[in-house]
C-alpha cells in the first residue's frame, strides 16, 4: 500500500475535544501533494495519527453552508432548566 502524505495547510478551528485529547477539526488539508481540501476529522493533539473523516471541495463546503444558514438546528437544551 502506498504511503498517504498530508499537509494542513490551514487550521480553521476546533469543533470538540475528547476525553483523550483528541480535537475535531476544520481544516485545509493537501492530500498526497494535491490541491488542498477542506477536511473535517479527529486529529490526535500532535497531528500525527488522525481518525476517518471527510474531505469537501470548496463548492461541497459552499452547499453545506447554505444547507446549515437555511436550517434551524435543534439543540438538547431545555430553556426551563435556566434560572
Amino acid at each position: 500500500m502506498a504511503e498517504l502524505t498530508f499537509e494542513i495547510t490551514k487550521h480553521i478551528g476546533v469543533i470538540s475535544e475528547s476525553s483523550r485529547g483528541w480535537t475535531k477539526e476544520l481544516n485545509m488539508v493537501s492530500w498526497n501533494e494535491r490541491e488542498p481540501k477542506y477536511d473535517l476529522r479527529e486529529w490526535n493533539p500532535d497531528h500525527t495519527r488522525m481518525g476517518k473523516g471527510v474531505t469537501l471541495t470548496e463548492e461541497e463546503i459552499e452547499t453545506l453552508r447554505r444547507l446549515l444558514n437555511g436550517e434551524e438546528i435543534d439543540d438538547d437544551i431545555d430553556e426551563n432548566d435556566f434560572v
